[in-house]
């Protein structure tokens, strides 16, 4: 399983690499500063462990309480004595608060704002008097130029961590300054192993099999990888995952495009061929009321037809009315007439009569010349008669051509007959006006 380091020089791999086969093991961390970025602990609490974090500043105790739940979290300085301590603070540069003035005047000289402010402070040996039941596997000390005070505090022969990390330069420089207290450590039975250019580690005597692990720095071996790396190697599998899953997408939504394209297309020729029912039905709605306009012209055409009809109807039916009570009216005088006495009385003189008037009819005159002239026979007996009697002869010819030229005679005169019937052969009106001059008489004569 690889290590995941988060302090800030990997005092963490070599502590790992010395006890890591320990289960559950126990830590005091002095000056812990953040429970995460540039931490001893975190892997240790990651693995199970839990301890007690110091952190005097409130602004950051509160990250503990948030993220060390299982850890002893206190909000105060360690020192030689218990009481209150001034801690001069640098905001701008986290980590670098110290109860050192001398620290805090250094900062000063280098442009950097100095906050200060009162703190609690215990000694180790009365915080482990009130926190700790068991084996305490190591304790870490980083505060700034104070480490010789907090070692003052603690009681190394009651309290013995299995290993001492200690920081063993001055605030942000690679001058030592361990020789203030290094006695005050290896005088209490612990043996100096390692210094890795910013801490010196110590072994207790009582634990010589945790030598064997220091000597050399952290290296491949020890198969760690930093926390950023984690987290860019993580959020590069993240950003990996999310590539594929976005490539994923990519394909879906191209794939979605294209069924949607082809979605499109498909309603595009719909929406074409409707366009094109459309303009059909447009068209045939059109032909449709040219027809209703020619259909309506038709009706109304016809309409005046019909009334023009019905007039005519009603004419013809009127002339009709007429017409039938002429006749009726006619035929009561014909009957009236044929059935007088005077009618019977002259009935011989009529005949007579007609014959005689009859004879004098042009019409007449000229069927018997025409007959007598177109006959062959009677001609050649005629022929050479007139030759020898050219007077007669003369009369003869000037006879036949009066006859053939005389006009047909006219209706007489002064009789009235309908409109209806002025069409009728003037010998059927000759015998009507015959009629209705007898009537006339007849009733006259009454």
């Amino acid at each position: 399983m690889r290590f995941i380091s988060y302090s800030q020089n990997s005092e963490d791999v070599l502590l790992w690499r010395a006890l890591g086969h320990v289960q559950n093991g126990f830590y005091i961390d002095v000056g812990a500063n953040d429970p995460e970025e540039h931490s001893v602990t975190k892997a240790f609490y990651d693995a199970g462990w839990r301890g007690i974090s110091i952190e005097p500043l409130p602004s950051f105790h509160q990250a503990f309480l948030d993220q060390r739940p299982r850890d002893v979290n206190l909000a105060i300085a360690a020192g030689a004595s218990n009481g209150e301590l001034t801690l001069y603070d640098t905001p701008q540069v986290r980590g670098w608060a110290s109860p050192e003035a001398s620290v805090a005047e250094l900062h000063r000289s280098e442009g950097h704002e100095v906050v200060e402010m009162s703190v609690p402070v215990r000694t180790l040996a009365s915080v482990c008097e009130e926190h700790v039941t068991g084996d305490i596997h190591f304790l870490k000390i980083d505060v700034e130029g104070f480490e010789g005070e907090v070692i003052k505090g603690m009681d190394f022969a009651r309290w013995r961590p299995w290993v001492l990390v200690i920081e063993a330069t001055l605030p942000n420089s690679r001058e030592t300054n361990h020789a203030a207290w290094d006695a005050a450590v290896t005088s209490q039975g612990y043996r100096f192993v390692w210094f890795d250019g910013l801490n010196r580690y110590y072994v207790a005597d009582e634990h010589p099999e945790l030598l064997q692990h220091f000597g050399i720095q952290p290296n491949v071996f020890d198969e760690f990888i930093s926390h950023h790396l984690d987290k860019a190697w993580k959020n590069g599998k993240a950003l990996d995952k999310q590539l594929r899953a976005t490539q994923e997408d990519a394909k879906k939504l191209a794939a979605w495009q294209r069924d949607l394209e082809a979605q499109l297309k498909e309603r595009a020729a719909e929406l074409k061929e409707r366009n094109e029912q459309l303009h059909a039905s447009m068209a045939q709605a059109r032909n449709l009321e040219e027809q209703m306009r020619v259909a309506q012209q038709q009706i109304e055409q016809t309409e005046e037809a019909n009334a023009l009809l019905q007039d005519k109807l009603a004419a013809a039916n009127d002339a009709n009315r007429q017409m039938s009570e002429w006749a009726r009216s006619l035929d009561e005088r014909l009957r009236a007439t044929l059935s007088s006495t005077s009618w019977k009385i002259t009935r011989p003189v009529r005949a007579l009569g007609y014959v005689a008037w009859t004879l004098r009819q042009p019409k007449l005159a000229r069927r018997i010349v025409n007959r007598l002239t177109a006959n062959e026979r009677l001609r050649r007996l005629l022929i050479p008669v007139l030759r020898r009697h050219p007077a007669l002869g003369e009369r003869v010819s000037a006879s036949i051509a009066a006859v053939k030229l005389d006009p047909p005679q006219q209706a007489p005169a002064g009789v009235e007959v309908p409109e209806e019937l002025r069409g009728l052969p003037v010998s059927v009106r000759k015998v009507l006006a015959d009629l209705q001059r007898a009537q006339a008489k007849q009733q006259a004569g009454q």
